[in-house]
């Protein structure tokens, strides 16, 4: 990935409420650092215009922001135009309200939503969220095409997302662990989608911080939960999280593994945390007849090789989870933000913290993991 020059100043500062409805406290910046996307692989720290806000919306002062592995597809893949600046799991301070915006004030501390669908369409009827085509409309950005935003310093939050997707952080809650508010909803909606019961064993394949939420998330629920991945550094940060029972992939055959866990059957469930169609035939076969293999990374088309005997025949059922569902936003706000007094610590994850000025070496880290990289940060 290229850098084009780094700019170091701010700019001329102006009074937001000269151009925006709204509470404003003092002066912000009229220009501002972000990390903007220009093609295939060509991502630049250039200096942009800080977004304007209008009634209903919200002005965020990022203070971080995870970098997820749709970013890095699209980073790499070319999948969407340019220019856009990237980054939907944001977290950061509220710098200006629109007219309208509350119960939001200048100086809350919140975590954002970036999609939000609109409740009453089909999809919407059926549960299926991400499906909805308001859900489908990208509502941060910090410039150019809508898209999320989060590499820059400021996001503006547009006003379908604060009435429903902005979401206010308790004291003592870091902003470390808010910024799990988005993926750690995302796990928790591949994982219901599971039904998983009280005496079944569940594998999990990959074990980087969406595996490990995933893992951790079934245990709630599965008696037991076996984790594959070929890194012992990743199983020794899972292993904190209280999975005990990891398959070193690198090592051990991840199928037979699984059945001698489970008296020859297979798992009841499992769950491909990992990209790379190759894969999805290691899951099958570790299911058992009759189980259920979810798809979570396979967040880009493509073709894969089944055994349509295994579907058919071994009657096990293939299914997909893909993003956040506003149905289970109180009961994942509370894991995250409940959780962390209670020892559910998600910090415990970030392995690796950029400030913006170099979100163009955080994004090189993140597209090459290494055993001990995690989850990367950018901190405006």
């Amino acid at each position: 990935m290229q850098i084009a020059g780094l700019p170091r100043t701010i700019g001329e500062e102006i009074q937001w409420s000269s151009i925006t409805p709204g509470t404003v406290p003092g002066a912000i910046p009229a220009t501002m650092q972000a990390a903007v996307y220009r093609g295939v692989n060509d991502v630049r720290i250039e200096t942009v215009p800080v977004p304007a806000i209008g009634p209903g919306e919200v002005l965020i002062r990022v203070h971080s922001c995870g970098i997820c592995g749709t970013d890095l597809k699209k980073i790499h893949t070319g999948s969407h135009s340019a220019p856009r600046i990237f980054g939907h799991e944001t977290v950061g301070t509220i710098a200006a309200i629109g007219a309208g915006a509350e119960p939001f004030a200048v100086g809350d501390r919140v975590a954002v939503y970036h999609h939000i669908p609109c409740g009453s369409c089909y999809y919407c009827r059926k549960k299926t969220f991400a499906q909805c085509a308001v859900y489908k409309r990208v509502g941060c950005t910090a410039g150019f095409e809508p898209s999320g935003g989060g590499f820059a310093r400021y996001v503006r939050v547009m006003d379908w997302i604060v009435k429903r997707g902005l979401v206010k952080i308790p004291d003592g809650v870091p902003f470390a662990q808010a910024v799990f508010v988005e993926p750690l909803n995302t796990c928790l909606k591949g994982v219901r989608s599971l039904n998983l019961a009280a005496d079944e064993t569940v594998l999990v394949i990959g074990q980087g911080p969406i595996g490990i939420m995933l893992a951790s998330l079934a245990k709630r629920s599965a008696a037991k939960v076996l984790t594959a991945d070929l890194y012992p550094e990743r199983h020794a940060v899972a292993a904190s999280f209280g999975l005990d029972a990891p398959i070193d992939a690198s090592r051990e055959d991840v199928v037979e593994a699984v059945r001698a866990a489970s008296e020859g059957r297979g798992a009841d469930a499992v769950i491909l945390a990992a990209a790379g169609n190759a894969l999805i035939r290691t899951a099958m076969d570790a299911a058992r007849p009759g189980g259920r293999v979810l798809l979570f990374a396979q967040t880009q088309h493509g073709e894969a090789t089944i055994d349509p005997a295994a579907v058919c025949v071994d009657e096990k059922t293939l299914l997909g989870s893909y993003s956040a569902s506003v149905d289970i936003q109180d009961e994942a706000l509370g894991l995250v933000f409940d959780g962390y007094a209670q020892g559910y610590d998600l910090t415990r994850l970030v392995s690796h913290r950029f400030p913006l000025e170099e979100a163009v070496a955080a994004l090189a880290v993140a597209s090459e993991p290494q055993p001990t990289s995690m989850k990367i940060m950018v901190e405006p």
